[in-house]
Order: C-alpha cells, then structure tokens, then sequence
C-alpha cells in the first residue's frame, strides 16, 4: 500500500508539475499580446527590464519595475527564469527596432548598459544611458557638485543641440579610487572620438565641451579628474587619486569611452581627438608623452607645463604684492588705469601701431619709475606710485629664480592689465596642492612658502605631475598632429612658459623648426587671455562660445581634423 501510494503521489505531482508549465506556456504569449496592445512597442523597447528594475526615458530615470510596468513586475519575481526571458526580450526588440534607425537609436541608447560587461569595460559601471533629444536644456544643478557650477564654471543648465545618448559611467582605478564619466553620443556621428580634460584641480566634467564636440558629430568624453569638486582635498593622503588627476583620469576615459562607443555604434571610431586647455592642455601633453597612441590630433591651450614649478609661481605673488592695505599692494583699479596706460605708452607702438595689444610682449622693457610719485603729483591729487609699490610693479612682471639663478618659471605677461594673482591672497590652487599633497598638512600656512618649499615641490613631483618630457617621438612616428596655443595676454599662466616648451621639444628630439613643424605647432596669440577673452582675435573655436567661423583657417578644431585626415599644412 505505501508503494501504490507513493507511486500516485508521483503521478500526480508530474501531473500537477506538467499542467503548472503549459499554463505558463500559455499564458506568456497572452502577457505579451496584452503588453503590445497596452504599451506601444516603441516605449515598451526603451524600458528595458533587469532585475526588477528598468530604465524609463520618458521619466528619464531608473523606475521600479513593478510601478511601471506589470511585464517588469512578472519577470523581476521569476529569477533566473526572469533574466531569461529578460535577454530574450531584449534580443526581441533589438531585431524589431532596427526596423527603424529613428527609434533604434533611441533604443540602443537606454538598451547599452545591458549590452556592456567586463571585457568591453573592465571595472566600469554604468550609471545613467539617457536618450536626449535634440533642443533639450539639462539641469545639472542635482548632478553636478555644487562646487562645480558658476559663471565662469560649468553652467547650472546645458542645452544639448543634436540627438544625443547621454551617458555617466564610473570606472574604479584602485580600492581607494574611481573616475566618473560623461559621455555624449550623438545619433549624427562622424565616427570620431573627442576626449575633454579638467581646470585647476577640480573634478568636474566639462559638460560646456561635451555639447560642444556632440554638435560637431563627436562622440565626447569628459570625466571628473578622480574627485568632485573644485577642492584639492580628496588628494590628501591619497597618492592614486593623484594619480587619477595627474594622467589616469583623461587616459582611462579614453580606453573605455572608445569601447563603450565602438559598442554603441556597432564600430570603432575613425580618429581620435583631444581638446582641452589650462590644466586640461596639462593633460593633453600628457597624453601625448606617456599615452602617444591614444589620440590621433591633439589641440591644447595655455597649457599648465611645468606644473610644480607654476604652482609654486602662482603662490610667489602674495610675498610680492602683499594683503590688501599693506604699503607694498596695489589696488586693482591703479594696475588697470595708471600702470596699464604707462605700460602702451612705453611698447603699445613697437609694433608700428598703436591698437591696445602689445604684439610681442617679449619685446617690452618695462619700467614703472615714471610713476613715481614726487612732490608735483602728490600735490596734484594724481595716482602715483609709493617706493614700496614700485617694486612690486617690477617683480610682478619679473622671472622667479632659486637663489643660485637658476629659473624657477617664467615671468608674467606685460601685457596683463590685471591678474587674479594681484588681488593680495593666496592662489587657491597653491595652497591645496601644497597642504594637500607636497606637504599633507592641512595647517600649513601658505603665507610662509619659502624657495625651499619650491625646491621641494619640484623635486618630490607626485605621479611625475610636471609634465616636462621633450621626447615626443612615439607621438610624432605614429604620424600623430598637436596645435599649441597661448594667448599673450595671458593673467594666470605666463605664455613664455609655452615657448619655452616649444623650444624644449625641439631641442630634445634634435629637429630643425620645419621638420618639428611637420606634427608639432605653435601659435602665439596676441591680445588674448587665459584660454579665450581678451582683447585680441581670441575666437578660434577652442570652445562652444568661441567659434567666429568654422573653416579651417579660424577654427581650431576644423583645422586640427583636416591636418590629421588630409596632411594639409596650410596653418599660418
């Protein structure tokens, strides 16, 4: 009787266990057909279903499943079953959807995240694949670090002009360190890759460039610098996010925004391409010297060689000008009125004419001695100059130098009516890179910085942050191109400094100026400040707001790309 009775049990529990899959069976294509008459195939391709999760374009955030969408309810209960059918979905309405390439660029944008792992994107994960319609202004006021927007940062809005696929990945460089990335993909894609770099020490994605090279049909790359926000502080104590910062931060992005791309798009990008300036010419040279294969044309301005040795100069001036209030400072509206029209009178006409811009600031031997003031001018009421302060017009002006002579960095512009480095404080982005990394003392006093704290800091160079190598070789045999440009009116980066790394180049690789001219040049700009802005022709397109034309001839970016692909050297 037990074995009669097990052997019914059985019986019935095959039965029951049959009729439970040809209900399923049955019921899956029912659940289907509801879905398609309910939910319009084309949002129900954008609300891609994992784990109970799905990313929603229309709402243009990751939703619950459950609270969108019953398919997502059923399939994030059923596990592994669910992940099953989840792929068939996917394979489903990838093969449905490339019916249309409108809607299939839409789909493969919100879809990319599933079809990424570990060999496309080693330690990456991906946070946001967004479909941005063309016309549509982004609020980055809750994903950006506050830090980070202002008005000469990133905007707290960003209008996003094409088609594009917005994506914000992370990528984790050490077990104390990681990277965020932008990337922007849009849908009229010339097959080129652009990558962007960062300012000072900050860590923000510069949103302004990725909008910037999406409308000229890039797919564009820009990650935070290893860290968030403008502050050195997550330096401190943390020698890989000083590496993130120096080097791994724009070279990382490069690797993985080209696979995420050559994913996205089905094939490899064309050409690659980098555009930065300031810290981000920085770390294009950078890139050139360590990384040479990773870009095929290469823009950079103002860029911030020589970073120990700049940081350092950039603290020097407090010791000169002082605080406010002190007899050797001067007030901004002196350096602007008085010694500014002093400066043109003495070397405006060296260049045969007079325009307000000083053509070759090397060429001006400046003296302020004429605005000493005397008995005449102080009865006058006219501004004038005290003892005190007329050396500090010298020094300003004057190359820093160790005590044996040998040079520090370069001096500032003549051209320069005003300089951030005048205003009697300490430069930020010294006193963070010296508390923060040289010393990691968040006490030290940078009112105390001292040649031997110069020395120093040139000497312990961290992740080889100076960025000096002449040797560009593997750069230049791989047929790879670099434009280099600095404004002459520059007021935070001395524009001798550039030269001089031009002429160290040269020097180091033995080439003749036409010979290094072949993959390497250099543009002067007169009149022009930091990066753009001045008084001079400074709109050359280096970035969105600085395009007076696209051809090539006034526009860097159209310029470096026809070097690149069709060998013209036609740059004046």
């Amino acid at each position: 009787m037990k074995k009669a009775g097990s052997l019914a049990w059985a019986r019935e529990s095959n039965v029951l266990t049959n009729t439970f899959w040809c209900v399923l069976i049955a019921i899956l294509p029912a659940i289907a057909i509801w879905t398609i008459l309910n939910y319009p195939w084309p949002k129900l391709c954008l609300n891609v279903v994992s784990n109970g999760r799905l990313y929603d374009s229309t709402a243009k955030s990751v939703l619950n499943a459950q609270q969108a969408n019953p398919v997502g309810e059923i399939v994030g209960r059923m596990g592994v079953i669910g992940r099953f059918l989840n792929l068939a979905l996917f394979s489903w309405v990838s093969q449905a959807s490339s019916a249309d390439p409108q809607d299939s660029f839409e789909f493969d944008c919100v879809a990319l995240p599933y079809r990424l792992n570990d060999t496309h994107a080693p330690n990456t994960t991906i946070s946001l694949s967004q479909y941005v319609p063309g016309g549509t202004v982004i609020d980055l006021s809750s994903v950006v670090n506050s830090t980070c927007l202002g008005p000469n940062a990133t905007p707290v809005t960003q209008k996003v002009s094409f088609d594009t696929c917005r994506v914000a990945a992370y990528t984790k460089t050490s077990e104390r360190s990681g990277i965020h990335y932008g990337l922007w993909m849009p849908r009229s894609w010339s097959g080129r890759f652009m990558s962007h770099g960062n300012a000072r020490l900050s860590g923000c994605i510069d949103y302004e460039s990725l909008a910037y090279s999406t409308s000229a049909e890039f797919a564009a790359i820009s990650a935070n610098g290893g860290h968030n926000g403008t502050s050195g502080g997550a330096l401190f104590h943390n020698s890989d996010v000083v590496a993130d910062f120096v080097w791994r931060s724009v070279h990382t992005g490069v690797v993985i925004g080209k696979a995420i791309t050559k994913t996205f798009y089905g094939k490899p990008h064309s050409k690659s391409y980098y555009l930065g300036c300031s810290t981000a010419g920085r770390q294009g040279f950078k890139s050139i010297q360590d990384f040479p294969e990773d870009f095929d044309g290469v823009v950079v301005g103002a860029p911030a060689l020589a970073f120990n040795n700049l940081t350092s100069w950039s603290g020097h001036f407090y010791q000169i000008t002082g605080p406010p209030g002190s007899p050797t400072f001067i007030p901004a509206l002196t350096w602007i009125g008085p010694i500014r029209r002093d400066i043109l009178k003495h070397c405006d006409a060296l260049d045969g004419v007079r325009d307000g811009i000083i053509e070759d600031p090397s060429a001006c031997h400046y003296d302020p001695k004429d605005l000493a003031c005397n008995g005449a001018t102080l009865a006058a009421g006219i501004t004038c100059l005290s003892k005190e302060q007329i050396p500090t017009v010298r020094a300003v002006f004057a190359p820093l130098s160790q005590i044996d002579g040998s040079l520090i960095y370069p001096g500032l512009s003549i051209d320069v009516d005003y300089s951030p480095v005048f205003d009697g404080t300490p430069s930020p982005t010294m006193v963070d890179w010296f508390r923060f990394v040289i010393f990691q003392n968040v006490s030290w006093d940078p009112t105390t910085l001292s040649l031997a704290d110069m020395a120093f800091a040139s000497q312990l160079n961290p992740s080889n942050v100076e960025t000096w190598s002449g040797d560009l070789n593997a750069f230049f045999k791989r047929g790879s191109k670099v434009i280099h440009y600095h404004g002459l009116s520059d007021p935070v980066i001395s524009s001798e400094n550039s030269k001089r790394y031009y002429e160290h180049v040269r020097s180091t690789m033995g080439l003749t100026y036409a010979a290094q001219d072949e993959f390497y040049r250099y543009f002067p700009i007169s009149g022009t400040g930091h990066c753009e802005g001045g008084r001079g022709a400074w709109a050359i397109g280096q970035s969105q707001k600085a395009v007076a034309s696209s051809k090539a001839q006034a526009n860097v970016l159209s310029a470096i790309i026809r070097w690149v692909e069709q060998g013209n050297v036609f740059l004046q």
